[in-house]
């Protein structure tokens, strides 16, 4: 059984959200209080990741349909959960935020947890395991993209229970 996150949802909508505000600048500046532009130049790499998950994520979900409605689904919805694994991390490399971060590593761990049980649901193989992270590093210029390999391992002593 997957365990679902109620706070990893909300998260994720305010992820989103702030993600679409981040995209739209006129939108932004005319709902938010002037923003200090060194602090809009130092947030750029973060608004470049979470807009690079955020395409791939949206160019993913437009799979073309198959005749099955089972696999069409877990075809969108894996990229959907991708996407909010890519963002969670996006968010561990630049947010500062303790408790976001927590919540951030949950995202993963629950979006991970719900990949693999839509692939056991259609009897597809399982991706390796990989570590959860506790921190994830600011992504060097020869860095290919964001992934896993990325990640360093999960702390012992974090706490993830609710």
């Amino acid at each position: 059984m997957v365990r679902r996150s109620n706070g990893g949802r909300h998260l994720l909508a305010a992820l989103l959200l702030t993600s679409f505000a981040g995209a739209t600048p006129s939108f932004a500046q005319q709902t938010a209080a002037p923003v200090d532009q060194s602090a809009l130049q130092a947030e750029q790499p973060y608004l470049s990741e979470n807009d690079a998950a955020m395409t791939t994520m949206m160019d993913g979900m437009a799979a073309k349909p198959t005749g099955d409605v089972d696999r069409d689904f877990v075809e969108m919805m894996i990229p959907h959960h991708q996407g909010a694994i890519d963002m969670a991390q996006a968010y561990l490399r630049y947010g500062k935020n303790e408790q976001l971060k927590r919540i951030a590593q949950e995202i993963i761990v629950d979006q991970q947890q719900e990949i693999a049980a839509m692939r056991l649901a259609l009897g597809d193989p399982l991706p390796p395991s990989t570590p959860a992270p506790t921190q994830v590093a600011p992504q060097s210029p020869a860095s290919t993209g964001v992934g896993m390999s990325a990640m360093q391992g999960m702390d012992p002593n974090m706490k993830m229970g609710k």
